[in-house]
């Protein structure tokens, strides 16, 4: 069985009442919240802090709102100095770790090359529109894009260094797991399982000392391998990154959503999906792209070099790396 990306399991009729769950839309997706519940902290406290922490994501790091953080630092005038709030700073540093270690296949800052492309929020509002983008348009956002023009000085603050657009899509719904996942241990609520549109991050266990299990969904059309059909996550999270449902055609030839920052196209490998695991959401969900992004081999290689637990598949084949067949071997042993 070749995974596409994961959803957490749905509570049965034999759960106990302390297994609680909600569930609501954010981030232009949706989300899960999974929480052994002894105390029975009021639901509506619960889904509040919950919404509270989604509502400050989008508040600093949306680049579809105007008024978001993330947006104003976009549309800043050249060569000014912005202190930016303390969480959309800790997702830039990570981004930019990342870019670094990949060479630039994980970029933050690819907002302009994301437009030309008719991706995001600059896509057309019929399908049937979508058109590619030209050569020169590619070389226009080239031209002000690129994660070293990025820089951070802590004296003052994030330079923007002039048509510098931000985009954290590939990393910001992972950090908002692991802020949701904080929030309930605030709330005094350890054992819990977070989703948000498909990116999952598990903490301490089910009521009973059973794992916190997330189904992983198999491929269409790819050839049937022997695989647990549900994976257990402890003290872990879950992303995944794949095109297979979202992509665009256009005169016969199909066009993934994941563009590659070093050639300004959109990847054009068979990858269906990437999953990752990392004890940290925001980690695995920029992971799962710049493997993506890398393609097959490049990214089995870099999911070894760094240690990455990391699951590449596609139709043709899946591959895993050495961490991950240590992980899922462990839990599948207890």
């Amino acid at each position: 069985m070749s995974y596409a990306p994961a959803s957490a399991q749905h509570l049965r009729a034999a759960d106990p009442a302390t297994l609680q769950q909600l569930a609501g839309t954010s981030m232009g997706t949706h989300w899960q919240v999974r929480v052994d519940n002894p105390e029975f902290v009021p639901l509506e406290h619960i889904r509040s802090a919950i919404e509270a922490e989604l509502e400050q994501v989008v508040r600093h790091m949306s680049h579809w709102e105007r008024d978001s953080a993330l947006s104003r630092f976009n549309h800043a005038s050249a060569d000014s100095w912005h202190a930016l709030p303390e969480d959309l700073a800790h997702v830039l540093h990570a981004g930019l770790h990342w870019a670094r270690l990949g060479h630039g296949a994980f970029d933050p800052t690819l907002g302009r090359l994301v437009a030309a492309w008719g991706f995001g929020p600059h896509a057309p509002a019929q399908a049937a529109d979508w058109r590619p983008a030209s050569p020169h348009a590619i070389q226009q956002a080239l031209q002000s894009s690129g994660w070293q023009r990025l820089q951070h000085c802590p004296q003052r603050g994030w330079r923007q260094s002039g048509g510098l657009h931000l985009d954290l899509s590939g990393i910001a719904k992972g950090y908002a797991v692991d802020a949701v996942l904080q929030r309930l241990h605030a709330l005094g609520l350890p054992h819990c399982l977070v989703e948000i549109g498909g990116e999952l991050r598990a903490s301490g266990q089910r009521p009973g000392g059973q794992p916190w299990r997330v189904a992983i969904a198999p491929i269409p059309g790819a050839a049937p391998e022997p695989a647990p059909s549900a994976l257990a996550l402890r003290e872990m999270a879950i992303a995944t990154s794949g095109d297979l449902y979202h992509r665009h055609h256009w005169q016969g030839r199909s066009h993934s959503h994941t563009l590659d920052a070093r050639s300004g196209q959109p990847i054009a490998h068979d990858l269906a999906s990437v999953s990752v695991l990392h004890p940290e959401c925001m980690h695995a969900d920029a992971l799962a792209t710049l493997l993506t992004v890398l393609g097959p081999e490049d990214g089995l290689a870099f999911a070894e070099q760094h240690g990455i637990a990391a699951r590449l598949a596609s139709t043709q084949a899946t591959h895993c790396s050495s961490a991950w067949l240590r992980y899922t071997t462990a839990v599948a042993h207890g």
